[in-house]
């Protein structure tokens, strides 16, 4: 619910977070620290898995969004059990399409750090990832993507009705906080640990500049931005759901200081 801050109230004290909020926050920073530790160990990486498949749909749908935006035409937007995604196109701007995957799924992380708050607004977005589940299936090639999918869109319904959907907001809050932190985990696997040639940064890097500024470089700044939409999702939230939203129909209003 939508909260304005009343006469005599300073930005500051609005922006101070009620006991859900706190909650809320002290989940993103749980999120980040264990999707960074199951992202870097061998064995335990396979349960990110199709997480994984899900962020990186959300990063090609980046490219195919600002190559439509600059006159291209899509021809297909492809994924692999190897966490690997491929958007082709004819046309368009590289200069916008090829950063738009880790920006757009910067976009889309906010989107559902945002949504994290509240029970509401994580139903709604929750539509739109599986907009994007179903997409993902359309565009599989194999029946192992093909089962992943199926479950996710089948977990995102069960989480819908249980508790009024309660615990629904936790996991678009873990998608988010995976989707706004992937262009450094994946800079890291594509250039330090696997230093994949074809990256979207070694690209960029060679189309901007011939590699005269590296493509760590590059990964680095999308990473900064990432942060600066997570930051912005975050204080959003803690502005416009100052009331939480408890799933059972009711409200309970946020605490504020005197």
């Amino acid at each position: 619910m939508v909260a304005i801050p009343q006469n005599g109230e300073d930005l500051g004290t609005h922006l101070q977070p009620s006991p859900e909020q706190k909650r809320t926050i002290i989940f993103i920073a749980v999120y980040t620290v264990a999707i960074t530790i199951l992202w870097n160990v061998p064995v335990l990486k396979q349960i990110l898995w199709p997480f994984k498949i899900v962020t990186v749909a959300l990063h090609e749908f980046g490219h195919a969004s600002a190559g439509l935006c600059t006159g291209a035409k899509i021809q297909s937007i492809t994924l692999d059990p190897d966490e690997g995604g491929l958007t082709k196109m004819r046309g368009g701007n590289p200069y916008c399409t090829l950063p738009a995957g880790y920006i757009g799924s910067a976009f889309w992380g906010a989107l559902m750090v945002f949504a994290g708050f509240d029970v509401l607004a994580s139903k709604i977005v929750s539509v739109l990832i599986g907009l994007a589940m179903v997409a993902t299936l359309y565009w599989a090639r194999n029946w192992l993507t093909r089962g992943i999918t199926v479950l996710f869109i089948g977990l995102i319904a069960l989480l819908w009705w249980i508790n009024g959907g309660y615990y629904l907001r936790y996991f678009v809050l873990f998608m988010g906080v995976m989707s706004c932190l992937y262009s450094l985990w994946d800079i890291i696997e594509d250039l330090v640990t696997r230093k994949v040639n074809e990256s979207d940064a070694s690209k960029f890097s060679h189309l901007c500049c011939r590699g005269c500024l590296p493509p760590q470089l590059w990964g680095v700044l999308w990473f900064l931005i990432s942060l600066a939409f997570l930051g912005l999702a975050v204080v959003a939230a803690l502005l416009v759901f100052k009331e939480e939203n408890t799933g059972s129909g009711q409200t309970t209003p946020g605490t504020s200081a005197s």
